[in-house]
């Protein structure tokens, strides 16, 4: 077990550090860390966008086409991210997804895309009434916080990982 001090707290990796020296220098000198660093912020404005939209209608009745569009639109980045993420992860780790040090976030991953794409699926079926739909986009949206969560922990675990080293 390796442990990361800083000078208030300290955590624990299990089993070894998120990146090897190797892998931390192709994390470090590939494009698609800049990618990922740009789309992961513009996706979450997209969703507090939709999310916006989404609850107006819930509370009003109005704006269902906006609120349908964007989470259009959230879905799309959202396969946008995923796509990239999983080129980076193979610069990086050497395979497109389930890398050791984000197996579970690709897990949960799949399950917010997973919803994602069913809401997409019902939308276009038309298997489900306007409200129903738009809780079925707070369940995927809830889904993708948990999931945020999990990447930005990862990034707090990297960067006390990269303080301890130097």
């Amino acid at each position: 077990m390796t442990t990361v001090s800083t000078n208030t707290s300290s955590v624990q990796t299990l089993g070894r550090r998120l990146y090897s020296d190797a892998e931390r220098a192709r994390r470090d000198s590939t494009k698609w860390t800049l990618v990922q660093g740009l789309l992961a912020p513009f996706q979450f404005v997209v969703f507090l966008i939709s999310l916006g939209l989404v609850v107006r209608y819930l509370m009003t009745g109005a704006g269902y086409d906006a609120a349908t569009l964007s989470i259009v639109i959230k879905t799309g980045v959202l396969l946008l991210i995923m796509v990239t993420g999983a080129i980076w992860e193979k610069v990086v780790f050497g395979q497109y997804l389930f890398a050791p040090a984000f197996f579970w976030e690709d897990v949960f991953s799949f399950a917010v895309i997973a919803l994602h794409l069913l809401y997409v699926f019902a939308l276009y079926a038309d298997a489900l009434a306007p409200d129903g739909l738009m809780y079925l986009a707070l369940a995927a949206y809830t889904a993708y916080v948990i999931n945020a969560g999990q990447f930005v922990w990862k990034l707090r675990l990297a960067r006390l990982d990269a303080e301890a080293r130097t």
